[in-house]
């Protein structure tokens, strides 16, 4: 049974950092593609930033040079590097897994429950 925990989130002020985390079971990394998605109240889900099976990265050009994705193989987990961080970060992070990148785009796959950051200016 695949299972995605989220943490990390929190308030920080505008220029600040956060480090979030995704500890993943049922998945091995070598065979999902992980990804970081967002949502705003009152805004769609945006894609933050993923990482294929081969390791190579994307990111959404409103998080590039700030963000950081990465990938612990020995503990499971994801994470999300966040620094120089802007009021317009502010949403409900969320971590997802799938063996097909596309899928993993179009919202499929397995997702967590989130985690929440704010950001103040």
């Amino acid at each position: 049974q695949v299972q995605l925990v989220e943490s990390g989130g929190g308030s920080v002020q505008a220029g600040g950092s956060l480090r979030l985390s995704c500890a993943a079971s049922g998945v091995t990394f070598r065979s999902y593609c992980m990804g970081w998605f967002r949502q705003a109240p009152g805004k769609g889900r945006e894609g933050v930033a993923t990482i294929n099976t081969d390791g190579s990265t994307t990111y959404a050009d409103s998080v590039k040079g700030r963000f950081t994705i990465t990938q612990d193989n020995a503990k499971n987990t994801l994470h999300l590097q966040m620094n120089s961080l802007k009021p317009e970060d502010t949403a409900m992070y969320y971590c997802a897994a799938d063996p097909l990148l596309s899928r993993l785009l179009r919202g499929l796959g397995y997702w967590g429950q989130g985690t929440q950051v704010t950001v103040s200016s």
